[in-house]
């Protein structure tokens, strides 16, 4: 287990979401997390994600856009739009049905361009600490596998994560000499959106 964590691959994907709903374009494999993330389908949005907004046939309504810190995206003729917490075909179908008020059956598309909104932080003995970005649901073990690794002298049974919700603070432990006994797999959570791990 070890060894895959060490070399093991991420996959990402970008998502369009078309009139006719989520579409996955392509996929890339790498060994790291990227300058920025692309969202897999069912991708929750979140501030600072840069969406692209188009209209099929109407270049005066194609651009580029930016979920401001509120949650919010303008767009033309419609003002704003909520994003955070929705996923792009919610957003486009939003737009749509809004636009339809203006234009007859407005052919819209929302493509998530780039991912700046769901950051991941490994810390501590691993081989590359640091900030994450990740566009799809990622556990501990993949969130490891990204760092690079756990280092030789890391205390691999007293891994914690820590999830800020406000006000409070929750912590889960991680024993990684359980995962490779394949013992308490449920350990292995999907991590959200800030959470931190930390390897001692």
């Amino acid at each position: 287990m070890r060894k895959f964590l060490q070399g093991g691959l991420v996959r990402h994907f970008l998502c369009v979401a078309t009139v006719a709903g989520g579409l996955c374009l392509f996929g890339i494999n790498q060994g790291q997390a990227a300058e920025t993330a692309v969202a897999e389908p069912g991708y929750l949005l979140g501030p600072e994600d840069v969406l692209k907004v188009a209209v099929w046939k109407d270049e005066h309504l194609t651009q580029e856009t930016v979920v401001r810190p509120d949650g919010m995206i303008t767009f033309p003729l419609i003002g704003d739009v909520s994003a955070t917490g929705r996923t792009a075909e919610d957003v486009r179908f939003d737009i749509a049905k809004r636009l339809s008020k203006f234009l007859p059956n407005p052919n819209v598309t929302v493509t998530v361009l780039k991912v700046l909104s769901n950051r991941i932080y490994v810390l501590g003995r691993v081989n590359k600490p640091g900030e994450y970005l990740v566009g799809h649901y990622t556990d501990v073990l993949q969130a490891l596998s990204m760092a690079g690794g756990l280092t030789p002298y890391a205390a691999e049974n007293d891994i914690k994560i820590m999830r800020r919700g406000g006000a409070t603070q929750q912590v889960f432990h991680f024993r990684y000499g359980d995962m490779q006994k394949e013992k308490d797999l449920k350990q292995n959570i999907l991590l959200e959106r800030g959470d931190v791990v930390m390897v001692p």
